[in-house]
């Protein structure tokens, strides 16, 4: 009976402390998933502040750059060359990693002479200013040149001249109204100048692939997505060259500057400027030699700097006493679209009339062997010859006014990237920015060399902390 008693009071209790275990059981379970999710969240959000702190960073330090670079274009040495051009600048500016606090900037540039089409040359990044003049401007430049370039073709070279100009009549090959009407969505042609080498892709006819070619990231140099055939964007021929699209070689920032260096308004050579032709050439010269030179001249009107020099008769020292100080236009209209010979790659030179793909590979060789001529436009006279200088002078010049500055920035540890490209312009006397694009949805443009420096520099930072 004691027994039965016992068993009696005894079952019920059992089960009833084991659903109390149990329950305890998934309290502490949730409790724990509920600490393990906050600590999570806060882990998250506390990487999110340190992205967005390291992003402000760099948007300052891109700031900074903005700055510095203005500097350096106001204190050239040679007016309208840049630094890499010259051979022994009082100031040659640090251009990779300048560090501003925990941040960095890089000037993304190119380098001219280095063929794009020369296998193992451009798998890391140059750094540096780049010349707008360097390049075709979109503007300016004539059918003719504009199917020269690489990647386009007559159709979309006609659309161009079409986009631009002020008429609907459509050109042979080309697209007008009638054709943008018929796209969906229909849009309008524009029948104005452009104002951003980003309005191509508007035009008909124009692809990304057009545009970027394989250099999806703007950078200049063949990164590993781009020589990977269809295995990730871009599509690629996986030669290990890179072949870039129209981008790299057009503008529509490109104009002489109306002043010189002090301020002063620069010379015609028309027959509106003969008289103060004259008197620069007396001071700079003597009367003599300016005399000489003014017979040699005659009542011809340069269309340009190339083709005074050549029909001058003078040597190249003498020219580079006065080529700052002059302009073929007439002296009130900045001259558009102007190539400047010095820093434009081989690709742009071949479009212009007198040089072509025959002798745009020796001007390129005669720089690289000669950098000591960069100043100057004379030099190209020695490797055209008369007839093909005359030619081509109209379009060329020495020096520039117009230049880019493609930022790359981080903040602290590598983080936060960002990228903006800004147009810097000096035609005008002082220098103003004319443009500001923001291509940090582009990704990481500073190759892979740079970013394994970061991240090992970001463990070792980590590890002494």
């Amino acid at each position: 009976m004691n027994a039965r008693r016992r068993f009696h009071r005894g079952g019920p209790q059992a089960p009833s402390r084991g659903s109390t275990l149990v329950i305890v059981l998934w309290i502490a379970l949730g409790l724990v998933s509920l600490g393990l999710y906050f600590g999570q969240s806060s882990a998250l959000a506390l990487r999110a502040s340190d992205q967005r702190a390291a992003s402000i960073e760099a948007e300052q330090a891109i700031q900074g750059a903005t700055r510095y670079a203005a500097y350096v274009l106001t204190n050239l040495d040679i007016p309208g060359v840049l630094p890499q051009f010259q051979i022994a600048p009082t100031f040659r500016p640090v251009t990779e990693n300048v560090r501003v606090g925990d941040s960095a900037f890089w000037f993304l540039g190119r380098d001219p002479d280095l063929l794009a089409s020369t296998p193992g040359r451009n798998v890391q990044p140059v750094f540096g200013l780049v010349d707008e003049a360097s390049k075709l401007n979109l503007n300016t430049a004539t059918l003719e040149m504009l199917e020269a370039l690489p990647r386009m073709t007559p159709q979309l070279a006609a659309a161009i001249m079409d986009w631009r100009d002020e008429d609907d009549e459509v050109s042979t090959d080309g697209a007008e109204e009638s054709t943008y009407q018929r796209l969906n969505p229909a849009y309008r042609c524009k029948n104005a100048p452009f104002e951003s080498i980003e309005e191509l892709r508007l035009v008909y006819g124009m692809t990304l692939d057009i545009l970027a070619g394989e250099d999806a990231n703007r950078n200049g140099i063949l990164d590993p997505n781009e020589d990977d055939y269809d295995s990730t964007p871009p599509l690629d021929n996986r030669n290990g060259r890179l072949e870039p699209g129209l981008w790299e070689y057009v503008t529509v920032h490109s104009q002489e500057s109306l002043t010189t260096t002090n301020g002063t308004a620069k010379v015609s050579l028309g027959a509106q400027g003969r008289q103060q032709l004259a008197t620069l050439l007396q001071e700079r010269l003597g009367n003599q030699r300016a005399n000489e030179i003014l017979q040699r001249v005659g009542n011809q009107n340069p269309a340009g700097l190339l083709n005074f020099f050549v029909q001058s008769g003078m040597s190249v020292d003498e020219f580079a006493q006065v080529e700052g100080d002059l302009t073929a236009g007439d002296g009130q209209t900045p001259r558009q679209g102007l190539i400047n010979v010095n820093s434009a790659p081989e690709a742009v030179l071949a479009c212009i009339p007198g040089i072509g793909i025959d002798m745009a590979p020796q001007l390129v060789s005669y720089r690289q062997s000669n950098p000591s001529r960069r100043n100057t436009v004379a030099w190209v006279a020695e490797i055209l010859g008369t007839q093909r200088s005359l030619q081509a002078g109209r379009y060329l010049t020495g020096r520039s006014s117009v230049y880019s500055a493609d930022v790359c920035a981080v903040g602290h540890l590598g983080r936060g990237y960002r990228r903006c490209r800004i147009i810097f312009d000096a035609s005008e006397g002082g220098l103003r920015i004319v443009q500001r694009a923001d291509w940090s949805h582009l990704g990481w443009a500073l190759g892979s060399q740079t970013w394994q420096q970061m991240q090992q520099q970001r463990q070792l930072t980590q590890n002494t902390r």
